[in-house]
């Protein structure tokens, strides 16, 4: 059997009922399904590739990007596909993951159609209102704003569209080396249905684990020596951003603490979440732009992982590195969990030192970078 043979027939095996039945009977659905996802992107991957290559559609090197050869895209199409498939034969689906389903679809499409022509900002901005919008028409709602605060069910609205916003575009822009979304796909979908074991969320723990198959199965192709041979592309890095912050919208994070409920995510995705503030909030102060519409057109090296290049580590290195702050936040996630006041404020102290220590790497890097 070649070696390109054996994932296709692995995938093929996984999608036999008796081995679903098998791993249910061990008590492993959990290792099912990131093993099912994880081989059918391994499958899926490759044909991507191969279109890709064949229609032209190649990320050509530019000045604000790392690589330096065409590179195929409509690697996220693969992800997304072996994400969709594994989703569908094993989940019945609740209100919500309809919706969240369905907003990610839409994101991807129009991530495919930036791959192909190329569309501008404020597109892409509509096409991920218009999912959010999906998401939220199925109850996919934030309930962060107390319900004593007058319109406090709008108010909540207006806080999921925003949420959904930052991290999709957040886990997007981070993709701007080999491993480094699909690295914080697998980092991040770990913490989440980690914490969904803790908080008795079956259901959200086995979606996460569909997540964290698909983002480990494209990584072979992406994060390897000699380089990547085929990129995410805005469908794959936007479809993990959206389904990340769908993720901690559906779960319920802690039952009588709404401050516990509303950090857990925030901290299991701290390192996108800072590095889109820190950066918009530089680009504001250094006059780079002046209006949303010139931040959301604005293309630049100076978000995290350009900054740890320039302060002089490889590429690898800088993935592993930010794949370890994730990380890093994510445990203050799970102690976090039944945690005491006091304990609870040492944990976002460390949280903000660890991010603090970011701050400070990073503005050693725009120096050197300038």
């Amino acid at each position: 059997m070649t070696r390109r043979a054996l994932p296709l027939v692995v995938a093929a095996v996984m999608l036999l009922p008796a081995s679903r039945r098998w791993f249910v009977a061990q008590n492993l659905l959990w290792l099912y399904l990131v093993l099912t996802s994880c081989t059918l992107a391994l499958v899926t991957v490759p044909l991507a590739r191969a279109y890709a290559r064949w229609r032209g559609v190649l990320d050509q090197p530019a000045a604000r990007k790392v690589h330096r050869v065409p590179t195929p895209l409509l690697g996220g199409a693969a992800v997304y596909a072996a994400f969709a498939v594994t989703v569908l034969m094993n989940f019945t689906f609740s209100r919500e993951l309809k919706g969240v389903a369905l907003g990610a679809a839409l994101v991807v499409l129009v991530g495919i159609v930036d791959d192909l022509v190329d569309i501008p900002a404020w597109v892409k901005l509509a096409g991920q209102l218009a999912a959010a919008a999906v998401a939220i028409g199925y109850g996919a709602v934030l309930t962060t704003v107390p319900s004593i605060v007058p319109g406090a069910p709008a108010w909540n609205v207006v806080v999921t569209v925003l949420w959904f916003l930052t991290v999709t575009n957040a886990v997007q822009f981070l993709d701007g080396m080999d491993g480094l979304a699909a690295g914080i796909g697998v980092v991040a979908g770990l913490f989440f249905s980690a914490v969904a074991l803790q908080t008795g969320q079956p259901y959200l723990m086995f979606l996460s684990a569909s997540l964290v198959g698909a983002c480990a199965g494209f990584l072979p192709y992406n994060f390897r020596p000699g380089g990547a041979t085929i990129f995410l592309g805005d469908s794959g890095a936007s479809f993990i951003g959206f389904t990340l912050a769908g993720l901690a919208v559906m779960g319920e994070w802690a039952s009588n603490d709404p401050v516990v409920a509303m950090l857990t995510p925030i901290l299991i995705l701290g390192v996108p979440l800072f590095d889109i503030a820190f950066v918009g909030v530089v680009r504001v102060v250094q006059g780079k732009v002046h209006s949303l519409r010139e931040w959301l057109a604005y293309t630049g090296k100076d978000h995290i992982h350009h900054r740890f290049e320039q302060l002089g580590f490889t590429k690898p290195q800088t993935v592993l590195l930010i794949m370890f702050l994730c990380a890093t936040l994510g445990l203050s996630a799970l102690l976090l969990h039944g945690a005491t006041p006091r304990a609870a404020a040492l944990l976002l102290v460390q949280a903000g030192c660890v991010l603090a220590i970011v701050a400070l790497l990073e503005t050693m890097g725009r120096g050197r970078g300038a």
